[in-house]
């Protein structure tokens, strides 16, 4: 038979994939699912128990968190990339080490196809195929969903129709649960207008109080919780668990897609949106201007390239190369109040800090200069503008 690698969610486009191209197509079909944050051992067992009823040949989880952790969301910290202002690429930033585990996979047990259940309307068709091709090109790549132009109905009328029973009526939302932040669809964000109802998000509201907690940054890396040090993924596993609890991280997000059309999605994100405050408020206080100033535009590329799927260009290296050499002195505690629905950031801590009152304090007392070179400072810096506007006064 012919062996063919699939992308496997356990969803219904990929429950669809594995039975059509098993029963259909008369494939050899090996499900993998990459676990990049958010399930549960129980979640993965039932993942594979449906995967089998689907007429997989084999099953297998790759746990990928770490990984995930080293290869994207590290730089994510250190860019604090948020997409339009908003999006901590949640949902784009996993599918890229999904599609490289994925490959990966693929090639280590001679398949020579590989699936996956991406509509063509969508940025994950883009992600996958270009992941794929790039690494495996003697790989074909098959994607039922895209070719066939299926309906949601379409595929639950197709599985029923083969004994396949599941829960799919009832799921009036698409959840996707990572470690950098969980994306919801539904009705809602398919139009412009409507917001998300409440039940719609993952964590619901739990703590009607405040609570004030303790963030240690190690070069741009979060390493301790309240005093409590861990791997960084652990810890941010362990920032989440703490601040959904007060249904923080929520947002919609509206951007461009790869394929040229406006896209909105919803997200609940607490430690990504807190991780990335904290962290940027920390550099505001131990790096220059001019790092600052660098650091945005090529972080912003970064989200860029990475949220349209272009991870394996060397130019991403190149940045990561900057973002980690612009970290060596971003370490110290963020103090940030947890508050029903937000947050705030209180101060920081740190060894680094440039606002230092040895040179001064602002707004108050100069201990750097005097007030003769404050006015030469002044006259000088102002020469161009003044020459511009005396030249051209009467213009």
């Amino acid at each position: 038979m012919k062996k063919l690698v699939l992308a496997y969610s356990g969803g219904l486009d990929t429950s669809y994939c594995a039975v059509h191209l098993s029963k259909d197509k008369g494939f050899e079909v090996h499900a993998v699912s990459v676990n990049t944050g958010g399930f549960s051992k129980s979640e993965i067992e039932n993942i594979e128990r449906n995967a089998y009823k689907m007429g997989v040949k084999t099953y297998k989880n790759i746990d990928a968190v770490k990984s995930y952790y080293q290869k994207v969301i590290k730089y994510l910290i250190f860019g604090n990339v948020l997409k339009n202002n908003t999006y901590p690429l949640s949902v784009s930033a996993e599918r890229i080490i999904q599609a490289i585990e994925i490959i990966e996979y693929a090639k280590s047990v001679d398949a020579k196809y590989i699936a996956h259940g991406s509509t063509g309307a969508g940025n994950d068709q883009v992600r996958f195929d270009m992941i794929f091709q790039t690494l495996a090109p003697e790989i074909e790549i098959i994607t039922p969903i895209r070719d066939e132009k299926l309906s949601r109905q379409t595929e639950i009328d197709y599985l029923k129709a083969n004994g396949i029973e599941l829960s799919w009526e009832k799921a009036k939302y698409s959840v996707n649960k990572g470690l950098w932040g969980t994306s919801v669809g539904g009705q809602e964000t398919l139009t412009s207008e409507k917001p998300l109802p409440e039940t719609a998000f993952p964590s619901q509201l739990e703590s009607q109080n405040t609570q004030t907690i303790k963030l240690t940054f190690e070069k741009g890396e979060l390493i301790a919780l309240n005093d409590e040090k861990n791997h960084p993924e652990k810890v941010i596993e362990n920032l989440n668990n703490l601040a959904s609890k007060f249904a923080i991280g929520r947002d919609i997000h509206v951007g461009d897609t790869i394929v040229g059309i406006k896209g909105r999605v919803g997200f609940e994100a607490a430690a990504a949106l807190i991780t990335i405050k904290a962290h940027h408020l920390l550099e505001k206080h131990t790096l220059t201007k001019w790092q600052m100033q660098h650091k945005e535009y090529l972080s912003s590329f970064y989200g860029m390239h990475l949220h349209e799927g272009q991870f394996l260009d060397p130019v991403m290296r190149n940045i990561e190369a900057f973002l980690q050499s612009s970290q060596k002195k971003v370490s110290g505690d963020v103090m940030v109040t947890l508050k029903p629905y937000h947050f705030s950031l209180d101060g920081i801590v740190s060894k680094h800090d440039l606002m230092n009152a040895k040179f001064g304090s602002y707004g108050e007392e100069n201990k750097g200069w005097t007030a003769d070179e404050a006015k030469g400072f002044i006259k000088i810096i102002g020469n161009q503008n003044k020459i511009y506007h005396q030249v051209n006064s009467e213009s």
